[in-house]
């Protein structure tokens, strides 16, 4: 098989409709931080016993076309000595892997900061694909305040999206570019917008630079939102006006699939803000979708509380919280349909 079939095998694999992708890529930190709030402790073995849990949800497949994972995770097995990545891919669900190295204070453009982790980049995705893995993502932030991000920190944070989507790609690997514009700040709906669509400009002309080709990507970008400090939050609708104005800037009709990150907000907010882009919508060049983590994990977290006589129960969140969101990828879900989960 070639790479360029490879890549077409992963994307239309990736791109289903009605489903989305489930980010189970926690870094040690930070899902020591999840599991703290429910007693929990961050143990090779608890982790293990987290993620088996999420990715042997039965039927999941209905609903997930895909999954991010941790390193450490593409080695660990379930209960039964299955590889968790094949766990997933019997499931119809494609592994996935998370490359970058973490985030540094970007050098001349204070306040900014930029992603590591394209040193050996290519060595690494060999071995992962031997492991299972089909994708990776790469994540960049953008921290809004009176004088960031920087211009330097927008170019140089492309940049730095678009040579790991080109190595990507040279591996037969599909990249997931995620820019994200952080929720943090007292910043109104408008400031957001304006950093957004500077960022995804800045991203889309990086990527074609560099080559990479816009069919086999995945734009993994935060919604329009207004900062979580802002005395005004926006509605579903508003944020779903703001968005999309936004990504028909700034998105060549070429990129298959949207598939937003959650970024901090609830999973209730989450699939609404997503469902009215599709109720709103209807007639884009690209899926929306999803690739949420906590907005799809912390239901899970609640029930299962790190006792495995509560996995039943975690497992029944996972599948109720993905199901809504696969009818969000339709224009469908409703609130009034929390109440019956």
């Amino acid at each position: 098989m070639s790479i360029e079939d490879e890549l077409q095998a992963t994307i239309a694999a990736m791109i289903q409709p009605g489903k989305g992708i489930l980010a189970a890529d926690e870094s040690m930190p930070t899902i020591a931080k999840r599991f703290k709030p429910i007693g929990a402790e961050s143990t090779e073995e608890t982790r293990r016993a987290y993620r088996s849990l999420l990715f042997g949800t039965p039927e999941i497949g209905r609903f997930i076309s895909a999954a991010i994972l941790f390193e450490e995770t593409l080695g660990q097995r379930a209960d039964d000595g299955t590889l968790l990545s094949e766990v997933l891919s019997r499931q119809h669900i494609v592994p996935g892997i998370k490359v970058d190295k973490g985030k540094i204070p970007l050098a001349g453009a204070p306040g900014d900061e930029v992603t590591q982790g394209l040193d050996g980049l290519a060595e690494r995705l060999r071995i992962y694909k031997g492991q299972g893995a089909r994708f990776a993502k790469w994540r960049e932030v953008y921290a809004i305040s009176e004088r960031n991000p920087t211009r330097l920190g927008i170019d140089a944070n492309a940049e730095m999206l678009a040579r790991y989507a080109a190595v990507c790609q040279q591996e037969g690997f599909v990249p997931i570019v995620e820019p994200e514009v952080l929720i943090d700040g007292d910043h109104g709906l408008e400031r957001c917008f304006e950093v957004t669509e500077a960022v995804l400009h800045a991203v889309f002309h990086a990527l074609y630079r560099h080559r990479v080709t816009l069919e086999y990507i995945v734009l993994k970008p935060n919604m329009v939102l207004p900062g979580k400090l802002h005395a005004s939050q926006a509605t579903p609708d508003q944020v779903a006006a703001a968005t999309v104005k936004a990504l028909r800037r700034t998105v060549p009709a070429a990129v298959p699939s949207i598939n937003f990150l959650s970024g901090g907000l609830g999973p209730i907010e989450a699939t609404a803000n997503l469902n009215a882009m599709n109720a709103l919508f209807s007639r884009l060049p690209w899926e929306l979708s999803f690739s949420y983590g906590r907005a799809l994990q912390q239901p899970v977290l609640q029930a299962w509380a790190g006792r495995a006589e509560n996995k039943p129960a975690a497992q029944q969140a996972l599948y109720r919280r993905a199901e809504l969101n696969g009818l969000a990828r339709y224009g469908k879900y409703s609130p009034e349909m929390e109440h019956a989960a």
